[in-house]
């Protein structure tokens, strides 16, 4: 047994080191690790200098992917761009929603979510306002899986729609998306729908359990639904680390938000679950609170687990000076894991991962990286 472990841990080193070697030399200049089948940008040049938060979606004539890019973040200028995969390669951006008023005032968007529900349209949620404690909620769809988009229609109140993570349709049905706001401190809510997603009741806020006396301040829900109905909610804090809640009720009641094992620096995470039963979560596994030189958001991960309590290491996507963050990750209907994330705040990266070849390790006792 210790032997097999031992093997295990040196095959994630040299994995490790690959990935390394892999994102230091750029892509198409050294071999990828051998779970990585594709890594790619989705745009070479655009019309803007800046983008983040991208968010990722199969649909039946393939991939469709968005994110907002402007000037930089908060510039008015920032729009919703769409780019769709053909099968040869991913199509030109497209600017499919802006934050222009009728008053002719423009506001920058935020935080693009594409949601496919079972027979429902492909949906596209986004934020529009001056900043996170004043923005609200927007929805446009498409019935031709992202070629053409409806009006922009304003969510009512309290509803903002996902924040940055996609919505989770779960087996019984219900369409649950994770919410949240910044204006009264970081408070993590959700919006529940028994409609396929048409309508959605408001939950929350989520109560926090307590630590230094100080409440939890937590934001960007990813919901991963396990079997026999139990339903995790990972989030970003302020706190160093990834808190979850977990509800058994079929999203209606939660428990209070509470903290993980996992680091991470106040950066955004997001998770899938997987047709083999596992969840997959793609994060910054850094800590900008007790590291002496604040590492942040130079390396981003990949962990897997088979309860969402107890995470293994599996690969490094990215691990040099710089910002590699924002994930969003499906599995494909072909088994294939899909990866987007914000590359230096001027593209984003498209990888594809082969479940069947990675290889997973041991975190150490420190909680930290293997071989790091």
């Amino acid at each position: 047994m210790l032997a097999t472990r031992t093997s295990r841990t040196l095959s994630l080193v040299v994995a490790v080191a690959v990935a390394t070697l892999f994102q230091s030399a750029g892509a198409g200049t050294a071999a990828p690790p051998p779970a990585v089948v594709k890594a790619e940008f989705i745009y070479e040049k655009a019309p803007f200098p800046q983008c983040h938060a991208s968010t990722i979606v199969a649909t039946k004539s393939g991939l469709v992917a968005a994110l907002f890019g402007g000037t930089h973040e908060k510039h008015r200028d920032v729009g919703v761009w769409v780019s769709r995969q053909d099968g040869k390669g991913w199509n030109e951006l497209v600017e499919v929603a802006n934050g222009i008023q009728s008053d002719g005032k423009r506001h920058p968007c935020w935080n693009p979510v594409l949601f496919q529900a079972k027979d429902g349209p492909l949906d596209l949620y986004y934020k529009v306002g001056p900043s996170p404690d004043t923005w609200w909620g927007m929805k446009i769809t498409s019935t031709d899986e992202g070629r053409t988009w409806s009006k922009p229609e304003r969510l009512s109140d309290p509803l903002l729609g996902p924040i940055k993570n996609k919505p989770a349709q779960l087996a019984s049905g219900t369409v649950l998306a994770g919410s949240s706001t910044e204006h009264e401190g970081w408070r993590v809510h959700m919006e529940r729908s028994t409609d396929g997603g048409k309508t959605f009741a408001h939950i929350g806020p989520l109560d926090s359990e307590r630590y230094d006396g100080k409440t939890l301040g937590a934001i960007q829900p990813t919901i991963i639904e396990w079997p026999g109905g139990e339903i995790q909610i990972l989030c970003r804090s302020q706190q160093g680390c990834i808190v979850e809640s977990r509800s058994t009720d079929d999203g209606r009641t939660w428990s209070p938000l509470a903290k993980t094992a996992l680091p991470n620096p106040n950066s955004g995470i997001d998770a899938v679950k997987l047709a083999d039963g596992r969840a997959l979560l793609v994060y910054n596994h850094t800590t900008q609170l007790k590291l002496s030189r604040p590492r942040g958001r130079e390396m981003i991960n990949v962990a897997i687990s088979s309860d969402g309590k107890a995470w293994r290491p599996a690969l490094i996507l990215e691990n040099e000076p710089g910002e590699f963050s924002y994930p969003a990750v499906i599995q494909a209907p072909d088994g294939l894991v899909h990866i987007t994330y914000t590359h230096q705040r001027q593209k984003v990266k498209h990888v594809v991962v082969d479940l069947k070849k990675l290889e997973l390790g041991e975190f150490t006792k420190e909680g930290g990286w293997p071989g790091l």
